[in-house]
């Protein structure tokens, strides 16, 4: 069996027996169904293996040449050069279609890579979380924030919808550093379909002064001729699309590339008025009257597929595909007769598990990673991790409050700004967690609390696509912009439910975070409810206090929700709501003192008892969940617990309430009641943190059975 991650090359059985016969297949051929019968094909991160049995025969129309996939250009890049790639990026939706973009990159990839991030401060946060979560071995990365040199280009109208940071391409040749010589620069809307060390190659191709490399545009835009007077840019011919670009900084550098383009931008935007096509067009207006600095790249390492494409005459020639550029608003959405084939390829990328692609490149240096324990671990925590025996039973359970996971922050648009004057003082966001099975409930909690909404998702890469397909097919969640949704990717066999809170938590923005679960509906109007009572409690005045909402259940899947206390009361009297958990678990909320809520007007503190785990208003900086609960058991109890040590105050409120919605066990808690030795290691970490906690306050705290 052969192994190749660049190309497709199968092993061949021959009917003799003999093994080892290999034979090339291009992606066309493979999909037209040429070559030997196939009987089996199955693609495991890169590697296809064949199995058949007949003798290969080679297919009719195989050629080889210079553009074919036995191309010796990746010969000419180290085993372990690093290949350096640029992205411009701002925004959640433009974050979104950077993971793509490199998990492309990584899954075929064979050198070290160092990305270099140029965006805003959205991006920088959602991709310095992602990438250092990821932990992806022989990847670095950089970010450079845009602001630095926005005003280099914001002065130039641009029509297009990529706004002023469309144009930033033009600013990396400055803003890069002095160091980096060459970059491959891609737009976030480009799929890679062979090992970017090919593209990377091509720089030995380039002549003395050619420092862009550039595909032809595979439209009529630069030639006029779309509609009755078009006037485009002036470019060369068809001119050249910027989605894909070699740069060589050093040549650039060398003949001043900041002034060369913004003199020839400021001399033809007086009869242009504004860039159509941002970077685009000035790159093109540039190399127009510079034609020798001009590489030009094989059409099929950019096979554009914007609304008028000719790029049918590219890919239907050549032997292989290297790069899908979706360079249309449309995006997946473009018409084209076989944009069906591409989406497919697309879409194996953006459902494919990012952690597959931990891969150490052998022989290249850097460390090997234990699992997904982030390269930053301080090395004492580093050294637990080693000196933990794995043959221990409860040895998954133990490391889990080492385990970093992979993690998206804001997955798709947020907006929602706190400013620090009075109105906003009180404000509070609702903190949760959730899995895929409990997806529904988010748009029943989206209908009750009208406030910004912090939930973190555990979901797998498909998960997340069909969780982005529900949010934005539903009207209730599509409208909204307040709900951050940060995926946190699947990872070991523990549900990691204080890391999720934990993310939640930290990208709150309001001082106040209302804890609660995903299965709960918080009464209608309670969040301009809690802001009024915050202010009347003096919540904001520091001291350490904590509002408690009592929370009731309901047995039955259909209910006509209490609108007021009073409709609860009866609902309670008649059997259809209960207290939470009074049956089973009376300990968890028994402190909140039901009977003197029953007759309360006013707020009434209750002391802390064992095994309290109410759903609580309180200021945003508190400590942290623990997270070495992972699963049933505990999660909240410790928290609440740590929340006492620290000499909080729980207050109940009289007006205020929550509602437990039914549904079926989660996996975790059937789990917890099978398994006695689930049973036995979750009594273990209960000693560790209680003996924990006791000494670092001082005070004394036990485990409870």
């Amino acid at each position: 069996m052969i192994y190749v991650q660049t190309h497709y090359r199968f092993g061949i059985t021959t009917k003799e027996g003999a093994e080892g016969v290999t034979f090339d297949l291009s992606w066309r051929e493979v999909v037209a169904g040429q070559g030997p019968n196939v009987n089996s094909l199955k693609a495991v991160e890169g590697i296809l293996k064949v199995q058949d049995n007949s003798f290969l025969h080679t297919p009719v129309g195989y050629k080889k040449d210079e553009k074919s996939l036995n191309s010796k250009e990746d010969e000419w890049v180290g085993k372990c050069e690093v290949i350096h790639v640029a992205i411009v990026c701002a925004g959640y939706n433009s974050s979104r279609s950077v993971v793509t973009l490199i998990k492309s990159i990584l899954f075929y990839r064979k050198n070290p890579l160092h990305l270099h991030v140029m965006g805003d401060s959205k991006a920088h946060l959602i991709l310095t979380t992602l990438f250092s979560s990821w932990n992806i071995p022989q990847m670095d990365y950089s970010f450079y924030k845009a602001d630095s040199v926005l005003d280099e280009v914001s002065w130039i109208p641009n029509k297009h919808y990529s706004g002023v940071y469309g144009l930033l391409k033009l600013t990396l040749p400055r803003a890069l550093p002095p160091s980096l010589t060459k970059v491959i620069i891609l737009d976030t809307d480009v799929t890679f379909a062979t090992d970017i060390a090919q593209l990377w190659a091509r720089f030995h191709k380039m002549e003395q002064e050619q420092a862009l490399g550039l595909v032809e545009n595979q439209s009529d835009w630069y030639l006029g001729k779309l509609w009755k007077n078009h006037r485009p840019w002036p470019a060369l011919g068809r001119g050249y699309n910027t989605g894909v670009i070699l740069m060589d900084l050093s040549k650039l550098r060398k003949i001043n590339w900041a002034h060369l383009w913004r003199m020839i931008a400021e001399r033809d935007l007086q009869t242009m008025l504004s860039t159509s096509l941002a970077d685009q067009d000035i790159f093109n207006a540039v190399i127009t009257q510079n034609q020798h600095i001009l590489h030009e790249i094989p059409c099929q390492w950019n096979v554009q597929l914007s609304d008028n494409t000719r790029s049918e005459s590219c890919y239907t020639e050549v032997i292989d595909l290297k790069v899908i550029h979706w360079n249309s608003p449309k995006k997946l959405r473009v018409k084209n007769k076989h944009a069906e084939f591409f989406r497919n390829l697309h879409l194996t990328f953006l459902e494919y598990d990012g952690n597959l692609l931990r891969r150490e490149l052998f022989g290249c240096g850097g460390n090997a990673t234990i699992s997904s324990i982030h390269l930053s671990t301080p090395v004492q925590l580093v050294s637990a991790i080693e000196q933990m025996n794995e043959d221990d039973p409860c040895y998954e359970f133990s490391l889990a409050k080492y385990t970093k996971y992979r993690t998206h922050l804001f997955y798709l648009d947020y907006e929602y700004e706190v400013d620090s004057s009075e109105n906003n003082s009180n404000d509070v966001t609702l903190v949760a967690q959730l899995s895929m099975d409990r997806l529904q409930m988010i748009q029943s909690l989206a209908k009750h609390w009208e406030g910004p909404i912090s939930l973190a998702l555990y979901m797998s890469d498909t998960e997340a696509q069909q969780f982005l397909s529900f949010v934005l097919s539903c009207d209730t969640l599509s409208q909204r912009k307040n709900i951050g949704y940060h995926i946190v990717y699947k990872e070991g066999n523990l549900y990691p439910v204080n890391f999720l809170r934990n993310i939640a938590l930290g990208q709150v923005s309001t001082p106040f975070v209302f804890l609660l679960d995903i299965d709960f509906l918080p009464m209608f109007g309670l969040y301009p409810s809690l802001r009024r009572v915050i202010s009347n409690v003096h919540l904001e005045d520091g001291k350490k206090k904590a509002l408690v909402i009592p929370a009731f259940e309901s047995l039955r899947y259909r209910l006509n929700f209490p609108t007021t206390k009073a409709e609860l009361l009866k609902m309670l009297d008649v059997g259809d709501l209960f207290t939470f958990r009074y049956h089973v678990w009376a300990r968890g909320h028994q402190p909140t003192n039901y009977p003197k809520w029953r007759s309360a007007t006013t707020p009434f503190k209750v002391n802390w008892e064992a095994d309290f785990e109410p759903y609580l208003v309180v200021g945003r900086e508190i400590p942290p969940y623990d997270l070495r609960f992972a699963g049933f058991g505990w999660n909240k109890v410790s928290h609440v617990m740590k929340l006492e040590a620290e000499g909080y105050e729980f207050i109940v409120l009289p007006n205020a309430f929550v509602v437990h919605m039914p549904h079926a066990p989660s996996l975790d808690i059937a789990k917890y009641r099978s398994n006695p030795l689930y049973k036995r290691c979750l009594d273990t970490l209960k000693m560790e943190f209680t003996d924990e906690l006791s000494k670092e306050y001082g005070k004394k705290f036990f485990p409870t059975d």
